[in-house]
């Protein structure tokens, strides 16, 4: 068969938006770079009108102008058909890539719904509620229990008034025995002796006294 009708061409990629809008923008550069020489063109020819006099010399020159400016005006007709090619297919290539990625995002989210589904199915509110139940009738009991610990027993019942009293007067008998007696005593004591101890030392009373500053037993 292939012999009789022959091999068919394989089939080349489908168009890409992509591809077209960069040869259609290659295009357009090359119609501004042909604009731009014919600028140029008629700035000569405007320059050698400005020095030549009027007549037929003049005129051919601006006949040239003429023709230059016409085919100025043509390829900014077609530049600007290719930008407006071009801007068409952009915004067709952001609509289907906006959509594109709309249609991702709702897949996502549909996968994303069936996972919440799930996971809820192993959530038992009914079963949260009464562990929480039962943790705070837990936390009752072991505060009972605390208040039955720290019960006290055989304490009597003391009146508040009493209690203030003595602590009054347990102020007062505070102040009666602050007795500072004890201080005359210990300035009245002897002396430490000073120095190195001799055979005869006196005190401040002129009593002779040992090494170790008491009083001497006279000899008999």
């Amino acid at each position: 068969m292939n012999r009789i009708f022959g091999k068919g061409k394989p089939k080349g990629p489908p168009p890409n938006l992509t591809d077209c809008i960069g040869n259609v923008d290659s295009r357009a550069e090359s119609i501004d770079k042909k604009i731009a020489r014919l600028d140029a063109e008629l700035m000569k020819y405007k320059d050698q009108m400005k020095k030549m006099r009027e007549g037929p010399a003049k005129n051919m020159v601006k006949q040239k102008a003429m023709r230059v400016l016409k085919q100025k005006r043509m390829y900014e007709g077609q530049r600007d058909n290719l930008m407006q090619q071009s801007f068409n297919m952009e915004q067709a290539n952001y609509t289907i890539q906006t959509l594109k990625d709309t249609k991702t995002t709702v897949d996502a989210m549909k996968i994303g719904a069936k996972e919440m589904k799930k996971a809820y199915k192993n959530v038992k509110i009914d079963q949260i509620e009464d562990l929480q139940d039962q943790l705070e009738d837990m936390m009752e009991d072991a505060s009972e229990v605390q208040d039955a610990l720290s019960r006290s027993y055989g304490t009597p019942e003391i009146d508040d008034d009493d209690l203030e009293a003595e602590l009054d007067a347990l102020g007062d008998e505070l102040l009666l025995d602050d007795d500072n007696s004890y201080l005359d005593e210990a300035s009245s004591a002897p002396s430490i002796p000073e120095g190195l101890p001799s055979d005869r030392t006196t005190n401040r009373e002129g009593v002779l006294v040992d090494e170790f500053g008491l009083p001497q037993i006279p000899a008999t």
